[in-house]
């Protein structure tokens, strides 16, 4: 999975309760860096998120599966509201990547320890 549609998937999740908090941005700008992107390709993620385009990418990769849904997680909890919107937009992500309930909350055991 490309670099793109890893900070898209993060643009969509954080604009998916409507807004973008300065939390959330904070984290977008931070990840872009992490991620070697620059300024106009964030912009570009947010163009798209805003998007009646908007959708989520998903990886084949288990290691990239496991990165996305803990850059989602940390997204979700960015602002400090975790809104029924983001639930279900994680839930559904996690499903269509096939990951089982138990290997989910593995992941979020290793994020919150």
């Amino acid at each position: 999975m490309q670099q793109l549609d890893q900070l898209k998937n993060l643009v969509i999740m954080a604009a998916a309760d409507g807004s973008l908090a300065e939390e959330e941005i904070s984290l977008l700008v931070d990840r872009c860096a992490e991620l070697g992107l620059s300024e106009e390709a964030l912009e570009k993620a947010i163009a798209f998120a805003l998007s009646g385009e908007a959708k989520l990418r998903f990886p084949v990769d288990r290691q990239q599966q496991d990165q996305m849904l803990t850059d989602l997680m940390r997204m979700m909890a960015a602002d400090g509201v975790l809104t029924e919107v983001e639930k279900r937009l994680f839930a559904l992500a996690a499903a269509k990547m096939g990951i089982n309930k138990d290997d989910l909350e593995k992941l979020i055991d290793r994020l919150i320890t």
